[in-house]
């Protein structure tokens, strides 16, 4: 039977459930046992790593033009008549390879993961998921959709970024506002799409026995490993070691400027007299430079990267109707990754492309992992191998590397990513600790204003050395500027863990060049085969979240700012 499965997932892009129906009604006859249990799991994640890429590909055309009806038809058709009967084949077949007592070698992680699917299964919960799928493409398309008038252009508001760099600060200041009330004239849909998305979330918790969505998530995230209290303390950790780090940061930045307080419209600011960095005028030079780049980390990487290049697996510029931020997807047929972004010609598209090519290695490194479950890590450390690349790859901005600066502007390049760092901890914990309020706070988050006045207090928590006077309708709006908060609820605290161990790879890197990159791609290639204590060990990284861990971090991203800002002149 198996013999006639498409080999390309290409060609199943239009099939109904009724053409997958005979392979899955094989393999739920099948009969377990110690001789056919290898042919069984082989033939399991062909299908499975079929219908895998199917849905892939599907949901990649609908980010690419956010007005392809037809894309989003097809898309939204496999989650409404697809997505429900694989969920209920896997499901039968999860509970029967946890009954046989058997599994292939080094198979406890995934099966692990198994159990706990089979747990959180509920047959009710399947037109909810396929609810929630429509709902994100909405998301998607009201923020695709925003675009501004500018220097008598039509602009998307990620090609505005260059502007909040330039040095005239009466003109990022206008470009603050303008955008700004382009994104309010979306607030009243958007809190209505937040209010029904809530509402199918709780009711997924209530429906398979959690008292909310925070619960239920922590099980389907696959969260084995830490803890709430944990993340709580590393929540806590942020606010005594990274915020004063940051608000010294931001005294500088005050002082670089020449300003009598630091507004919102100069965070990104070069100071007087110096241009922004413009590292490539196209996406195909951010292609062309970052592979000599990857080639420089070390060469089977470099492989990797050109043949993502050779096979046309890179979407990199912005334009309108582009799905907004970036991301890194696999396909697990032909065993090749797929990058996605919005560049427009600033230092943090090429961080963009490094961190999601960190990703895209992953795969590479991964894919020779047997069978389905054995692939995918958990994804805090899915971004620990990303986050490291962004370091490990920062020697090679320079131009003398082979990268887009001069020696002054990589060290400048270099200087913006680890301040970057910085910044980023507290603007987690804000993300974070809202969603777990939300999710935690009955029907309060109901209530938008209700969210905007919590967003607006843990803003004011973590985010400080900034001037907001003026700007609260601004600051109480940025939870509806957060993506993962309508697409990937609660898929946000990964990034700051994951930001710990990577740093932590890269102060390996500083000692022994060498043998943290081995490291590093000795932990991508065991895949999901491995508990996250072991996979941050085996990566030369502890998963950690008490403040000493994280302030000797600080320590040697301040440390390394000072000395980088010697070379930068600045």
């Amino acid at each position: 039977m198996f013999n006639t499965l498409p080999t390309a997932a290409l060609t199943v892009l239009d099939w109904q459930w009724p053409d997958y129906a005979p392979f899955a009604a094989d393999l739920l006859q099948r009969q377990i046992t110690p001789s056919t249990l290898a042919t069984f799991m082989e033939d399991w994640t062909r299908f499975s790593d079929l219908v895998t890429e199917a849905s892939s590909r599907m949901y990649v055309a609908t980010t690419l033009d956010t007005a392809d009806e037809a894309a989003e038809k097809r898309y939204l058709n496999f989650y409404q008549t697809i997505y429900p009967e694989l969920a209920r084949l896997n499901n039968t077949l999860n509970q029967r390879l946890v009954d046989s007592g058997l599994h292939p070698a080094d198979y406890e992680i995934p099966l692990r993961a198994m159990r706990s699917r089979i747990a959180l299964f509920r047959e009710e919960n399947l037109p909810i998921i396929s609810q929630l799928t429509e709902l994100t493409s909405q998301y998607d398309k009201i923020r695709g959709a925003q675009t501004i008038q500018w220097d008598g252009a039509e602009t998307t508001l990620e090609q505005m970024k260059p502007v909040f760099m330039q040095p005239d600060r009466a003109r990022r200041e206008q470009a603050f506002w303008r955008i700004h009330e382009r994104q309010m004239q979306d607030k009243p849909a958007l809190n209505a799409l937040w209010a029904q998305m809530f509402t199918l979330r709780q009711q997924m918790a209530r429906n398979a026995g959690f008292a909310n969505f925070l619960e239920y998530t922590w099980q389907d995230f696959g969260r084995f490993d830490y803890t709430l209290a944990q993340v709580q303390e590393f929540h806590q950790a942020i606010a005594d070691v990274v915020v004063p780090a940051v608000r010294r940061l931001n005294v500088r930045l005050q002082a670089r400027l020449g300003v009598e307080t630091l507004r919102q419209w100069d965070v990104s600011a070069e100071v007087p007299g110096r241009e922004p960095l413009k590292p490539f005028q196209s996406g195909a030079e951010l292609e062309a430079v970052t592979a000599t780049i990857f080639n420089g980390v070390d060469p089977e990487l470099g492989r990797y990267f050109q043949t993502m290049r050779d096979e046309k697996l890179l979407d990199l510029e912005n334009y309108k109707g582009k799905a907004p931020g970036g991301y890194c997807t696999d396909y697990p047929v032909i065993q090749r990754p797929f990058i996605f972004m919005n560049a427009v010609g600033v230092h943090d598209d090429v961080q963009t492309m490094l961190h999601e090519a960190g990703h895209a290695f992953h795969a590479f490194e991964s894919a020779a992992q047997p069978y389905l479950g054995m692939r995918h890590a958990p994804i805090e450390f899915c971004e620990v191998a990303s986050m490291s690349m962004e370091l490990l790859a920062a020697p090679g901005l320079a131009r003398s590397q082979g990268g887009f600066y001069s020696e002054a502007e990589a060290a400048r390049a270099r200087i913006e990513h680890l301040e970057g760092m910085l910044v980023f901890w507290p603007y987690m914990a804000v993300v974070d600790s809202f969603q777990q309020w939300a999710y935690t706070s009955g029907e309060a988050a109901l209530d938008a204003a209700a969210c905007d006045a919590q967003w607006t207090a843990l803003w004011h928590r973590f985010k400080q050395g900034v001037d907001y006077t003026g700007l609260e309708s601004w600051v109480a709006n940025g939870w509806q500027r957060k993506l993962h908060i309508y697409t990937v609820p609660l898929y946000y605290v990964e990034y700051g863990i994951a930001l710990l161990g990577a740093a932590q790879v890269w102060d390996n890197s500083l000692r022994d060049p060498a043998q943290a990159l081995a490291a590093y791609r000795r932990g991508l290639r065991l895949g999901n085969t491995a508990a996250l204590p072991a996979l941050f060990e085996a990566a030369g990284a502890r998963l950690a979240f008490d403040a000493a861990t994280l302030g000797r971090m600080v320590a040697l991203i301040e440390e390394t700012i000072e000395s980088l800002e010697a070379v930068a002149g600045s």
